[in-house]
Parts: C-alpha cells; sequence; structure tokens
C-alpha cells in the first residue's frame, strides 16, 4: 500500500492467467459475496478492472446467470421476444395442460394485472382499449393498486348491443380496483360515415376525451381476432359478412378497433374513416404500449402487432410467443 493509502494496481494478464483471475474474481462475487470494492483491494486490482474481468467472465461463458422467476413464467421466450422484437419487456405465461380458450385468458389476464400493477412509478393517467382480455384483466386486479389514476378509453365503446358480459365498462372496472377516477369516450366504437366521425371527434366534448388520451404515457390493449367471435360482431358493429369481406382483404384481426392485415397496414380504410378513436400510430409513440393476447386465434394478429412495432410490452401465452419467435422476420433474427 502506498504512502496515500491507495492499492497499488496491477496490469491484467492475458490467456490462461487472465481467465484463472475471472473466476477468481467471479467466486468472490457471486459465491461469496464481495463488492467490487472489497474484491479490488484483495487483488490490488482497481474497481474498473474487477468490472471488466466481470463482464468478459459473462460474455466468454465462465459465468452464467440463469433468471428463475418465482412466478410461472417462461423468461428465455421472453428474452427471445425482447430482442427479436425490440421489446421493452415481455411475459410469457406457460400453458401447461391448459387447452380452453377461456382458462388460458385467464391466466394471462392474471399475469397482466400483477404487471400493471407493479408498474414503477405509479402512472398517473392510463389510456385503455375495452374487449374480453381487457375486461379479464380487470377483474384480476387487487385493490387500491394506484389511488387516484386516471383511466381513460381511447376508442368508442357504446355497444349497439347487449352482451353477456360488460366488455366496454373497462375503463370503470380499472378505476374502481385502482381507487382511481375514469374519463369514458360514450360515442360508438364505428359509425355509419366518416363524416358522422368527424362531426363526432370535433365534438367539444368528445375532442377533449382524445386529447387527454393523446397525452397518456402508458396504453393498455387487447387484440382480437378475425372470427364470428369478435366482440365487435357481438356488439352489434359488425355482421357475420363484414367479418368474412375483411378476412378476404387479408385482415388478422383488430387492434383498437381497426382491422389491420399481416404487416399490420389497415386492410379497409373507409371503415377505418367511421373508427371512432386514437389512430394506431399513437401506439408507436407511447412510451409503454401494454399489448394483451392469448389462444391459437390470435397467433397471426399478436404477429402482425409486433412486427409493426405497435407494442412494447408484450404479456402473452407459451404457444402465442413461439409463433412470434417462429415467424419473426428474417432480417430480426439473431
Amino acid at each position: 500500500m502506498s504512502d496515500t493509502g491507495r492499492v497499488a494496481s496491477v496490469r491484467l494478464p492475458t490467456d490462461e492467467q487472465r481467465e484463472h483471475l475471472m473466476v477468481q474474481v467471479a467466486k468472490m462475487y457471486y459465491d461469496l459475496d464481495r463488492t467490487q470494492q472489497d474484491i479490488a483491494g484483495k487483488l490490488g486490482l482497481t474497481r474498473w478492472q474487477v468490472g471488466r474481468l466481470l463482464a468478459e467472465a459473462k460474455q466468454s461463458g465462465i459465468v452464467r446467470v440463469e433468471i428463475t422467476p418465482r412466478t410461472n413464467r417462461r423468461a428465455a421466450l421472453e428474452v427471445q421476444l425482447q430482442e427479436l422484437y425490440n421489446l421493452r419487456d415481455a411475459i410469457v405465461v406457460p400453458m401447461g395442460e391448459i387447452a380452453d380458450a377461456a382458462l388460458l385468458m385467464e391466466s394471462v389476464a392474471q399475469a397482466a394485472a400483477t404487471y400493471i400493477a407493479s408498474i414503477n412509478p405509479k402512472p398517473d393517467l392510463m389510456g385503455l382499449s375495452w374487449g374480453r382480455t381487457m375486461s379479464a384483466v380487470a377483474r384480476c386486479l387487487p385493490d387500491k393498486w394506484n389511488p387516484g389514476l386516471h383511466v381513460i378509453l381511447v376508442n368508442g365503446s357504446t355497444a349497439l348491443r347487449l352482451t353477456s358480459t360488460r366488455t366496454s365498462a373497462v375503463a370503470e372496472a380499472f378505476a374502481q380496483s385502482a381507487g382511481g377516477s375514469a374519463t369514458l369516450l360514450p360515442v360508438p366504437a364505428i359509425v355509419g360515415k366518416k363524416s358522422t366521425r368527424e362531426a363526432l371527434e370535433a365534438d367539444p366534448m368528445v375532442e377533449r376525451v382524445l386529447s387527454l388520451a393523446e397525452k397518456a404515457e402508458i396504453i393498455c390493449f387487447g387484440m382480437g381476432g378475425i372470427s364470428h367471435r369478435s366482440v365487435l360482431l357481438s356488439s352489434g358493429y359488425l355482421s357475420e359478412d363484414d367479418i368474412d369481406r375483411l378476412q378476404e382483404r387479408g385482415a388478422v384481426g383488430d387492434l383498437l378497433g381497426r382491422f389491420i392485415d399481416a404487416d399490420g397496414n389497415i386492410v379497409d380504410t373507409m371503415l377505418d374513416d367511421r373508427t371512432v378513436g386514437l389512430p394506431l400510430e399513437k401506439l408507436r409513440q407511447t412510451d409503454r404500449a401494454i399489448g394483451i393476447v392469448s389462444g391459437e386465434e390470435k397467433h397471426d394478429i399478436a404477429l402482425a402487432v409486433l412486427k409493426a412495432r405497435y407494442v412494447s410490452v408484450l404479456i402473452t401465452d407459451e404457444a402465442t410467443a413461439l409463433h412470434a419467435i417462429q415467424n419473426a422476420p428474417e432480417g430480426d433474427r439473431t
């Protein structure tokens, strides 16, 4: 030790000696719980050199860090999704023996509710879409998970036909469980004419809601498959013939009530012109766009949403994750 009290650092060795030192440093850090400063003092290194050796130990495979969540998740698939699609986060729920689509949706909804309730720092404003999936998430949220939260619907939600479940009452349910308030968008999801949609969105009350929705840094949404089970059909907005026609045009499902093809493009601009709510482009600009999806029927819409970068956080089941990984664009594969 010098007169100044500093430990004299040594030059890092190379080859076998360097690898031996990497193992020694890794054992002290990971197995013996020593701090980098302690290791530096013990081995006559600088703290920077210790950090460098630990990083190299990981890169070379001497150290392998295995993430083992206490909750039931597929961490390896989550990492692949994040890397392939540049996601902020991914949650993949194992399917196990679950074959029933409704039970699978409930499992994914529970995972989504846990994730949303644990977001930190807690958001002040959160945008939501509506539908069966989001309704299931609302049922799973814990009590008082974010007091004071302001929840706002981002697309029209007034149903034309009564359904067995209140799939459009998502904002109220989210706000009630959080201990916050909700601003609704009490207009139809789809209207009869483009001019009607333009008039509605120009109305001061509707314009105020949509302007507020634009400011949401977190938007949570489900994804609709292209089938006669579509919530837009059961709510009275579309007919079975409409669904068949959209499918013929290449639609793989809907997002915020807007039907897209396998690349994320709008398939019917005339229908889209009659759809009330935020445009899909807003999802790309949102800090955290949380997409929640499950079931084989929605594999294609999930893949399209990922390819189009409409989602930054994906919460899904194991089979949907594998479909997205196996069908990732060639340029994105590692």
